[in-house]
């Protein structure tokens, strides 16, 4: 035999081969009834477990926020108080004064008035004195009104200055209103 032939030979027995068909798989076998139970239920009681915990979180969150929203209303004003302790205590070292002179006292409430306007400064707190402005009930309080040459509702006189906090009236000013003349 020829070495050709031989080839050949060696060559067929290998086709033959893959031409059979391959046994095939077997075929997974279904999970049962049983173990599909088990699987949802341990689902469920992962998914339960995660909601209870974000439950959990989600009340605590809320709890926080409540402590912080009580904590800066009890503590708002802290520092504008602190402000206000030096303006007591020039006012308790005046009294305090043995031998004082009323110009003494003059220069002591001028200081001390001087302290009180930085601190309101610092903490936006603005006077509001609307002599000659139009009268706004926002931000006035109209006491009386009287006859003027000024123009009809217009703040002629104040009898207690207005102040804001941050453009918020706090305390409207207490003021006279002209109206206009009658004829006689």
């Amino acid at each position: 035999m020829t070495d050709a032939s031989q080839n050949e030979q060696t060559a067929q027995p290998e086709q033959t081969q893959q031409a059979q068909p391959a046994e095939p798989a077997p075929a997974p076998t279904p999970p049962t009834l049983e173990e599909l139970l088990q699987k949802a239920e341990a689902a469920v009681q992962e998914h339960r477990d995660a909601f209870l915990r974000a439950k959990a979180e989600t009340e605590n969150v809320r709890k926080r926020a409540q402590s912080d929203v009580a904590a800066a209303h009890k503590y708002a004003v802290e520092n504008f108080a602190t402000e206000l302790v030096a303006v007591k205590d020039s006012l308790e070292a005046a009294l305090a004064t043995e031998n004082a002179t009323a110009e003494n006292f003059k220069s002591g409430v001028e200081l001390t008035l001087k302290q009180l306007k930085s601190a309101f400064e610092k903490f936006n707190v603005a006077e509001e004195n609307p002599v000659n402005q139009k009268f706004d009930p926002h931000r006035h309080q109209a006491i009386s009104m009287i006859e003027s040459d000024a123009e009809p509702n217009t703040v002629v006189a104040v009898l207690q200055k207005g102040y804001k906090l941050n453009d918020r009236v706090i305390r409207p000013a207490l003021v006279t209103v002209a109206k206009a003349k009658t004829v006689a």
